[in-house]
């Protein structure tokens, strides 16, 4: 069984105890880092006790040959897609895929994920189009966030103020009324 895989045994169930669901596992550079999530966020509170929980474990069962830093933290905006299920929770999300070395067509796909399921996924391009792809042929998939400014008319003012131009007029002619 690769690292990677031990990790992932003994870490999913003390995520699973401490409330998180455990996202993903990576060890490179002599960094293991785990990503995990819940579906109101992950507090500072959580991240510490996986930290905790996954430490002690890992000092008992010295999977990892050495030494290395450990990091815990939840996956941002942009999140990546590993497991069969991960796919499922990201359909109809803005998505990156590369695909491993040999695979028929472009190496990177950009779109929306159409759909998932264990056996692949099938991501809809810009054009419309849809590519498929067996699960073992994506090397790296993440979701895309897309910054959108917020309309003009949907910003609010800061503070207090009028909310009319009669307001506003008021308030102004209130403000240069001169005393008798």
């Amino acid at each position: 069984m690769a690292v990677i895989d031990r990790i992932d045994a003994l870490a999913a169930p003390l995520c699973d105890r401490i409330g998180v669901e455990l996202l993903d596992v990576e060890y490179e550079g002599g960094v293991l880092r785990l990503v995990v999530d819940h579906p109101d966020g992950v507090g500072m509170d959580a991240i510490a006790g996986v930290t905790r929980e996954v430490s002690r474990a890992l000092d008992h069962e010295d999977p990892i040959a050495g030494s290395y830093t450990l990091e815990v933290s939840s996956p941002g905006l942009e999140r990546s897609l590993r497991r069969p299920a991960h796919f499922v929770q990201a359909v109809d999300s803005e998505v990156s895929v590369k695909t491993v070395p040999g695979t028929e067509g472009d190496r990177r796909v950009t779109g929306v994920l159409a759909a998932a399921n264990a056996d692949g996924i099938v991501v809809r391009v810009a054009d419309g189009t849809e590519r498929s792809l067996r699960h073992d042929e994506v090397l790296k998939a993440r979701t895309v966030f897309t910054w959108t400014p917020e309309p003009k008319s949907a910003r609010k003012v800061k503070g207090p103020g009028p909310d009319t131009q009669e307001d506003l007029d008021a308030q102004n002619a209130d403000e240069w009324e001169v005393g008798s």
